[in-house]
């Protein structure tokens, strides 16, 4: 019985245009009553979310699950904070790597791994405007070059 690989639920792009990532770990979420449903529907954004280590657990701050429209009663706070599923020693290391200058927690993506809703979250380090304008112009000239390579073999 094969079930579902891995589902996209939410993308957060602007975390690789405003953060270099570090490493990346997959934790789960923990959801109340019609969030799932929302979230299958594909009713999640993580723009603007962050994440943070509180007492030992990590928490997820500004990720925005719409309400599920035929939820009534059941439906919590879209902007809610919640709890991320991840094992003490990950939570440890990723503390004491925030506690270092410059290193921030980024949920990079939301999705469906066999049935269970997951987050990615990357650790950071903040790009400055020099870095971003780097990037940029790296794109610009990768763009250039298909283009070329595109008229070329025409």
């Amino acid at each position: 019985m094969a079930k579902e690989a891995m589902k996209l639920v939410a993308n957060n792009k602007k975390a690789y245009h405003d953060y270099f990532i570090d490493e990346k770990y997959e934790a789960g979420i923990e959801l109340h009553g019609t969030e799932v449903k929302s979230l299958r529907m594909g009713k999640c954004s993580i723009k603007e979310s962050f994440v943070r280590i509180e007492n030992g657990e990590a928490f997820v701050y500004g990720m925005n699950i719409s309400p599920y429209e035929k939820g009534n009663i059941f439906n919590k706070d879209p902007l809610r904070i919640r709890k991320l599923l991840l094992h003490k020693a990950e939570i440890n290391k990723l503390a004491g790597k925030m506690a270092e200058k410059g290193f921030t927690l980024v949920p990079l993506q939301v999705y469906f791994k066999d049935g269970r809703a997951k987050v990615e979250i990357g650790l950071a380090r903040g790009k400055k405007l020099y870095d971003k304008r780097e990037d940029i112009a790296k794109k610009d000239m990768r763009r250039e070059h298909e283009r070329e390579f595109k008229i070329r073999n025409l």
